[in-house]
């Protein structure tokens, strides 16, 4: 029963591993939730450092060295440790999962400058050795730290299955190849499209790849890279590109259910339409081309339930009702839409979204036209959202939007309430908390980040 009960709150906690403050909260309710919240906030501890914070994690992090490395380290001239570096509770390091290079330099680089290459080795040692075994590893640009080096690094990175890296680490992917095989997800910052042969070996050498993001320097073709992946094909699911041709790769994903693109302005229209995505689910889009927007929505098979597109390019006032249009024609089960307005024709083209797709369930509209309709805007989504339409976000530039908003909600009673995110809230939030008391907003908040995530 003891043992279920530990499975439970581990469970639990789990689910709150990105929220760092309640978990710090929890640590001193009891022995129980202390020994099962500790290993979730050191799983990755890399990701909490505050610029300024970086001596402290150090100091927890030197406590944990052996006294041959204090004396070896006393004996170059180095003491690191004093009585106020008691021996710690756990053996945080052994729960570390993610081996974050950039980091660990972060944190050794908080130290005395001139300390700094002998306090290295002890440091690495520490977090790399056969007691080990990461799922994630970060190698940062220009890292010049031979981690292969240390004893046991074959042993701690064989299980890695989540790689980031920039392709000129070449000694360092060298030994990956040869180490690491069952890698499943990869972020790859290429910095010359002519000299990529090592990190070619390294996709090359993996079983299978479900997730791969490529984030090019300068634009071009890159051939051999794409050949590499052709290995992989029908088992990558997700792929995000910035600053790159696409139309080769997407001609040979064909399973893909998540795809991100960045910067993608000019391709062949003669292969665009050849493109087929049946399967694909989530379609973010940054500074793409209308055109080739519009042409892979319509390479779907009616599977679309998330589309995110901003800043695109070509004839905005024409294209964001041309593109509008051709999503609630080929998007049926669509979910959630980010979409920018521009003016009244795209306002009526919402209209038909909204009868057409009637699974939507959140909208995220921007508009920085000062002159806008909003009323018109929010009248008609009153009166034509689905009934599962509740979630909104709405970047408008417009500071006037009390009357609107007002007449919005007063046009939502007897519906669920809604879950909103606004720019410049506190124009906004007195009106807020007045329909939060008669039940008609769940929850609000300030405007924040570009994805789908809503307050709950």
């Amino acid at each position: 029963m003891f043992k279920l009960d530990r499975d439970v709150l581990r469970l639990i906690f789990e689910e709150l591993r990105d929220d760092e403050k309640t978990l710090c909260l929890c640590l001193s309710v009891n022995k129980a939730i202390c020994e099962t919240v500790v290993p979730i906030l050191w799983k990755n501890p890399w990701k909490s450092i505050k610029k300024g914070k970086e001596k402290l994690l150090l100091n927890v992090i030197i406590s944990h060295l052996s006294d041959e490395s204090k004396n070896n380290l006393k004996n170059l001239g180095v003491n690191l440790l004093t009585n106020s570096y008691k021996k710690p509770l756990f053996n945080y390091i052994s729960f570390c999962k993610h081996l974050r290079l950039c980091g660990i330099k972060k944190i050794i680089n908080s130290y005395e400058e001139s300390k700094i290459s002998i306090i290295n080795n002890e440091i690495f040692k520490l977090f790399i050795n056969e007691n080990m075994k990461y799922t994630h590893l970060y190698i940062p640009l220009n890292f010049d730290f031979q981690i292969h080096l240390i004893h046991g690094a074959k042993s701690c990175l064989s299980e890695i299955i989540f790689l980031k890296c920039h392709s000129n680490n070449d000694d360092n992917i060298v030994r990956l190849t040869e180490i690491c095989k069952s890698i499943k997800e990869m972020e790859l910052f290429i910095v010359d499209n002519n000299k990529n042969n090592e990190i070619i070996k390294l996709i090359e050498a993996q079983r299978k790849l479900f997730n791969v993001s490529l984030k090019y320097s300068s634009y071009g073709e890159d051939r051999t890279l794409e050949n590499s992946l052709i290995k992989h094909a029908n088992t990558i699911r997700y792929f995000k590109i910035d600053n790159q041709s696409i139309t080769k790769f997407l001609l040979l994903f064909v399973n893909l259910r998540v795809l991100e693109l960045h910067e993608i302005i000019n391709e062949p229209l003669d292969q665009l339409k050849n493109i087929t995505l049946p399967y694909l689910q989530i379609l973010y889009a940054r500074r793409v081309s209308y055109i080739i927007l519009i042409s892979l929505i319509k390479s779907t098979n009616g599977q679309l339930t998330e589309i995110s597109f901003t800043y695109c390019t070509g004839n905005k006032y024409i294209e964001d009702k041309h593109i509008i249009q051709v999503i609630y024609q080929n998007c049926p089960n669509l979910k959630y839409l980010k979409t920018g307005l521009g003016d009244i024709r795209d306002i009526l083209e919402l209209e038909n979204l909204l009868i057409n797709c009637q699974y939507l369930d959140g909208l995220y509209l921007t508009n920085y036209i000062n002159s806008f309709n909003f009323d018109n805007l929010f009248e008609i989504l009153a009166n034509l959202s689905p009934i599962s339409l509740f979630k909104f976000k709405f970047d408008f530039l417009a500071f006037r939007l009390k009357k609107s908003l007002k007449l919005f909600f007063d046009n939502w009673k007897d519906r669920h309430p809604m879950l909103i995110q606004i720019s410049y809230i506190k124009e906004y939030s007195s009106l807020m908390e007045e329909y939060k008391a008669e039940g008609i907003i769940k929850n609000y908040n300030h405007l924040h980040g570009e994805d789908f995530e809503w307050n709950t």
